[in-house]
């Protein structure tokens, strides 16, 4: 089969997604402009990658709007506002509650309320991450570039600071085989990490 994207896919559900996979998920906490009385806000989003090692860098893509934010959503309205962010990884255990955080709330809600997750204060950033996550990423903003499509945007963020939980550090290395890590598939589908194997590249 082919298509062109612009003249459709005649298909019952689109399959752009489901070719992009398996997705690692950005489960991101930003706070409003108010600072240490702003609200915590927490969203999922599986368009989502490392940018850069030196300094590490992130990205992410937001690809909608909400109707009490100018045509985005929180996250971004905060970034924009504050120009800080954080990613929090998830495991298979949150699974209900990332899944939760994804409810399209008031602008002045809380997910982390919402879902029931236990908060813990950011170091170098003014901002909110998920407690027991595995391991999150401290941002603040590089950059947001507008793509094709009128609530498209690509958010970079250097990062300067990094938590792991102490029980995913062996031998000094970080195993993300001590939790499972979630993943989006495409459609409703996720995907549950559990294998894991080494590979040298031939210039090692």
């Amino acid at each position: 089969m082919f298509f062109r994207p612009a003249d459709g896919h005649g298909l019952p559900h689109n399959p752009f997604n489901a070719l992009i996979v398996p997705r690692p998920i950005a489960w991101i906490s930003t706070r409003s402009a108010e600072g240490a009385e702003g609200v915590d806000n927490l969203a999922p989003y599986s368009f989502f990658s490392g940018a850069a090692y030196d300094p590490p860098q992130v990205m992410f893509a937001s690809t909608g709007t909400k109707e009490d934010q100018d045509g985005t959503k929180d996250t971004l309205a905060n970034i924009r506002a504050t120009g800080v962010f954080c990613i929090n990884l998830v495991e298979q255990a949150a699974t209900q509650a990332m899944n939760a955080s994804s409810a399209t709330l008031p602008a002045d809600a809380s997910e982390f309320d919402h879902a029931n997750l236990e908060r813990a204060d950011c170091k170098t950033i003014e901002c909110a991450r998920v407690a027991q996550a595995p391991a999150s990423l401290e941002c603040k903003l590089v950059d947001i570039h507008q793509t094709r499509g009128a609530a498209n945007f690509v958010t970079i963020g250097e990062v300067t600071g990094i938590h792991m939980r102490d029980d995913c550090l062996v031998d000094g290395k970080f195993d993300a085989t001590r939790f499972t890590p979630l993943a989006r598939m495409g459609y409703r589908d996720y995907t549950a990490v559990r294998e894991v194997f080494e590979l040298s590249r031939p210039d090692d």
